[in-house]
């Protein structure tokens, strides 16, 4: 077996799972589809345990200990972390694993910010949320981004090296939701809207760089960012708010607190990501062998 290329991964949730797909669908047998299943299956189970779904009869150690096998280089490898909720509780997240597929192998190496690490010239290939890229260093303009595939052109290459080479397909919408009784009969709740808006626009705090990116500095004049409440659904906040922008893949949740779902804005989407300034024939032989076009994806770059 080649020396592996490192490639930074998210340590759990959708984007893991959705990088373990990618993997598994490059792959040169099933093998690797029951690598995905593996890890999947281990921390959803792990994530009940920590929200308290289910009751584990083993400590976290025992499980630890059960799940990894770090004789094996084929077998995955889960590590312990302090999750950030109340009381800091232990949680097992996924640490590292190795793949072969075939004409290169691969060191999947779980870390919190996949992003900053490739930033910071850690790792030449990795894999994060599109949305963290728009949070750090997507140039705020008058204009929104109209296109994903701006994304790369949004980005000064004096900030960083760091550029998007396509999507996996997992998509969910930062999306523009309002109270019908704030929108004119035969109105679009869309980008136009909010250019003619004045008032409160209700966001997750965390998306305040994200959504300006998105819209735009010249949509959102006269427009104030206001932020759900500690412990309030963000749908809730939106329906008291009555214009908001939140995460959603069907708007249902939306449509049950009385709101209309109007224009996605944004998908929010695991992205593909390499350092441009990291030069490295298995660094291009990795990127040819997992930078497939997914068919589902918002994302062409």
């Amino acid at each position: 077996m080649s020396e592996p290329v490192p490639v930074a991964v998210p340590r759990k949730g959708r984007p893991l799972e959705a990088v373990l797909e990618r993997i598994a669908a490059v792959g040169p047998d099933d093998r690797l589809d029951g690598l995905a299943d593996r890890v999947s299956n281990t921390l959803r189970y792990e994530k009940a345990v920590t929200k308290g779904r289910v009751d584990a009869e083993d400590g976290p150690y025992e499980r630890l200990t059960e799940y990894s096998d770090p004789e094996d280089p084929q077998q995955p490898e889960f590590t312990l972390l302090r999750d950030d909720r109340d009381g800091k509780p232990r949680r097992i997240v996924f640490d590292a694993a190795t793949v072969d597929l075939g004409e290169v192998t691969l060191k999947l190496v779980g870390r919190e910010e996949p992003f900053r690490a490739l930033r910071t010239h850690e790792f030449a290939l990795g894999f994060d949320s599109a949305d963290l890229v728009l949070e750090e260093v997507v140039g705020i303009r008058a204009g929104g981004l109209g296109q994903i595939a701006d994304i790369n052109d949004r980005i000064d290459p004096v900030d960083t090296d760091v550029r998007v080479v396509n999507g996996l397909g997992d998509t969910v919408y930062h999306t523009l939701m309002g109270r019908p009784e704030g929108i004119e009969p035969g109105t679009d709740l869309d980008r136009d809207f909010v250019a003619e808006y004045e008032g409160s626009l209700c966001i997750s705090p965390r998306y305040e760089r994200l959504v300006t990116a998105v819209l735009g500095t010249d949509a959102l004049e006269g427009v104030e960012f206001v932020y759900p409440n500690a412990d309030e659904e963000e749908e809730a906040a939106i329906a008291r708010t009555g214009l908001g922008v939140y995460l959603t893949v069907t708007g249902s949740t939306a449509r049950e607190h009385g709101l209309v779902v109007g224009e996605h804005l944004f998908p929010s989407e695991t992205v593909l990501m390499r350092n441009a300034a990291e030069h490295d024939p298995r660094v291009e032989c990795a990127l040819d062998a997992i930078a497939v076009e997914s068919p589902s994806s918002e994302i062409r770059v």
